[in-house]
């Protein structure tokens, strides 16, 4: 097993000193530079290796290391062309090193260092942009993960590691944070101590904050940024760099459009209830592989079951549902087709998901899903196709067609679960189904990224989408982000483009974004100037850059899963495809798949000892949660199909309570599933908030169920419960 950060060739951790990093937040951009400090303690010289992860939506732009008082700053060259002067370097005698993206996996680099000689140091410093993912609270979210875990990408924005040995010298973090923004800050929120936050305008849009003092960096490092009004439309247009080419991406002008659609409530609460919800469940062997390398890891299996419960829990009534498993074959669960939801259907499908067992082969995902679209619609309930797999098929263009075929009658969500899932058979399926993609791997839990697939899910679908550029004359507009067929209410949705020419008039630009929902017919249209935003670095750039590679990339692995295609314009387009991809990677200095940070230190005289080690890189992390002992697994699974909890002693266990403390509390005016359903609703409130996204609609069928009952004034209850399970909740933040 590999361990992540700088290890020597018999893959021992080089002991780490020091770690400082510099994050510069751009509204819901971060440019995160970080720079590890190393030294050998060891009585001889060592070859060493850097492995590192990164989130998937990450740039790397950036990436050097100081030997002692040498500094190598790599470029980007093409991976061919980068690989022979690597070895034309070693064999010369000259310091050199090679990094790459992992064959494997485009999120794993890997870059030899050599050599340490006793005592020596090394400083190696990346720089890379990413985009905050907003939260359920529509706070932005920043991570820099603890020493122990296995990466630098479990969560979006996520920092930099190293795996270090017990007993092992301590390091020291520093850590400071500037944040700009459109929209005035509210408020910066973080799980560690941090020092007071300073403004440096006096309307709240640009602070800084440091990390306190004498951080042990035994947990992860969380920062929530708060802006007011943080789902407004938005654009930023950065200013290129003026030594870069002419008419190149990276001398011209980039504006960054963030789409936030916002629904009328009529419209999806009219559609909430609605739906034909259809789980697809990989059981082939290898789902019976652990999730990560942890202790008391779950198997992927396993995972998925309690995730079916999950999921099956939060369901609508009145809705039609089924689940199918599939390996070298496929079946149904419990029925042959989908059946109304009720609490005689979700008993019976809860019992079949525990026995599931990973017993069904291979992954042969395309015969299951002729079946299921050869199955009728239900009138009024909108399919929504949930797809779990940890692998790939060899059919992949044949399965991206057939979703596409059938993209009118239903959404495909995709869900990738550990390393070996194929990139472009998940993100090709949510592409193609106008869905969304979702991957679980090393610690990651699966239910939150399930749940927030649900959410969209139940959303009304957007068609018809449309986006069109206004520009002042003498601009021309170079759309780099692929097209837009798919807007979700809480989703952010971006769309980058390259600004061309010199205006002669006006400097004010628009887009105009058009879409169906439902029966309407919605136009947003945004305006904003064209003069660059001063001093905003080239991060935009960078991600605008990335967008780019990315949808080549995609397309470059779209004409591959055809392998029969090897007529000649085919396999033109494909060279075409793959030129672009070096030019415009070698241009902005981003990596990709055919590209690869090369440096040579032609001052040094030491030889680099034998080529690069190219291993497997193996995630694993420290142990986020115990499988079978989950309180709100536990809970969640005691909930009646109707929203409502029975008052018994498996209830009372949740809590972590006795039936006894349970009914003799209980207020004499309600009866007792009103007041178990009450006391679930003020634990979930009140204990597991940080989870929320997973037990919302869980929650939603609850305050339903209790508003159905027409109980009256429930406040003296809500006090008792929260004295009972020591939380402190209203009755507004219960929904009832």
């Amino acid at each position: 097993m590999m361990n992540c950060g700088l290890v020597s060739q018999k893959n021992e951790p080089v002991p780490l000193k020091s770690i400082s990093v510099e994050v510069r937040v751009q509204d819901h951009v971060a440019s995160v530079s970080s720079t590890l400090q190393y030294v050998n303690e060891e009585e001889r010289p060592l070859e060493a290796l850097f492995v590192f992860p990164l989130p998937a939506d990450a740039a790397v732009c950036h990436f050097s290391a100081k030997i002692g008082e040498q500094e190598i700053v790599a470029e980007v060259q093409d991976r061919e062309t980068a690989r022979d002067r690597y070895d034309d370097a070693v064999s010369s005698g000259h310091q050199a090193f090679l990094l790459e993206e992992s064959a494997e996996s485009p999120d794993v680099f890997r870059l030899s260092v050599g050599c340490l000689s006793p005592g020596q140091n090394a400083a190696v410093t990346i720089i890379y942009v990413t985009e905050l993912a907003v939260q359920a609270d529509h706070s932005l979210r920043f991570c820099l993960p603890a020493s122990g875990r296995d990466s630098i990408g479990s969560g979006s924005g996520a920092g930099i590691v190293s795996e270090i040995s017990s007993g092992a010298v301590p390091y020291t973090l520093t850590l400071s944070v500037h944040v700009s923004s459109p929209k005035p800050i509210s408020k910066l929120e973080s799980n560690c101590t941090l020092d007071p936050l300073v403004f440096l305008l006096s309307d709240h849009t640009q602070a800084t904050v440091n990390l306190s003092p004498g951080h042990m960096f035994d947990k992860d490092v969380e920062l929530l940024l708060h802006y007011q009004e943080t789902h407004q439309p938005s654009a930023i247009v950065e200013a290129g760099d003026s030594t870069a080419p002419s008419g190149s991406l990276m001398r011209d002008p980039v504006v960054m459009i963030s789409l936030y659609p916002e629904f009328p409530e009529e419209v999806m609460s009219s559609l909430s209830t609605k739906g034909e919800f259809i789980f697809v469940m990989d059981r082939s062997g290898s789902m019976d592989e652990k999730m990560h390398h942890g202790k008391g890891a779950p198997t992927r299996i396993e995972s998925a079951k309690d995730t079916l419960l999950l999921l099956l829990k939060s369901l609508p009534m009145g809705c039609y549902f089924n689940i199918y498993g599939f390996g070298s074959g496929f079946e149904c669960f419990s029925f042959l087709q989908s059946v109304q939801y009720n609490q005689d259907t979700m008993d019976e499908a809860v019992k079949s998901v525990k026995r599931m067992k990973a017993d069904l082969g291979g992954t042969e995902i395309l015969q299951p899903l002729k079946y299921i679209y050869s199955q009728p619609c239900y009138r009024g309930h909108p399919r929504q196709l949930f797809i779990f797999t940890d692998g790939e098929v060899e059919n992949t263009k044949e399965v991206l067609d057939l979703v596409k075929h059938h993209v009118h009658s239903h959404r495909c969500f995709s869900f990738g679960i550990g390393e070996g899932a194929s990139t472009a058979l998940i993100t090709g399926m949510a592409r193609e189904g106008s869905g969304h993609a979702q991957f679980i791997t090393g610690t990651d839990r699966m239910q939150p990224k399930v749940m927030q697939s649900l959410r969209f899910a139940m959303q009304p679908a957007v068609v018809q989408i449309s986006v069109n550029w206004t520009r002042p004359r003498g601009i021309t507009v170079s759309t780099l982000s692929p097209r837009v067929n798919v807007l979700f209410q809480g989703q952010r949705a971006l769309i980058f483009a390259q600004l061309k020419g010199e205006s002669s008039g006006r400097s004010e630009g628009a887009v105009t974004v058009k879409y169906r929902l439902k029966d309407r017919r919605v136009t947003n249209k945004l305006h904003f100037c064209i003069k660059p935003t001063e001093e905003t670095g080239l991060s935009i750039h960078h991600l605008a850059a990335r967008t780019l590679i990315r949808s080549l990339e995609q397309k470059e692995r779209a004409g591959e899963t055809d392998w029969f295609a090897t007529s000649s314009r085919i396999m033109g387009k494909m060279n075409r495809i793959r030129s672009r991809i070096v030019k415009t990677s070698v241009q902005t200095g981003l990596s990709s798949v055919h590209t690869s940070f090369i440096a040579i230190n032609k001052d040094s005289r030491q030889t680099v000892n034998g080529p690069l080690l190219q291993r497997r890189v193996r995630t694993h992390g420290k142990r986020r949660w115990s499988h079978n002992l989950d309180p709100l697994l536990q809970l969640v699974s005691l909930q009646k199909a109707s929203g409502c909890w029975e008052l018994d002693a498996t209830l009372a266990d949740a809590f972590g309570k006795t039936e006894d403390e349970l009914t003799n509390q209980k207020p004499a005016q309600v009866e007792g599933s009103v007041w178990a359903t009450l006391l679930a609703l003020i634990w979930l409130y009140g204990c597991k908030i940080d989870q929320q996204v997973e037990w919302q609609f869980v929650a939603m069928k609850a305050a339903s169920w209790i508003g159905s009952q027409k109980v009256g004034d429930l406040s003296q209850c809500v006090c008792v419960g929260n004295v009972l399970l020591g939380c402190q909740v209203t009755g507004e933040t219960l929904g009832i």
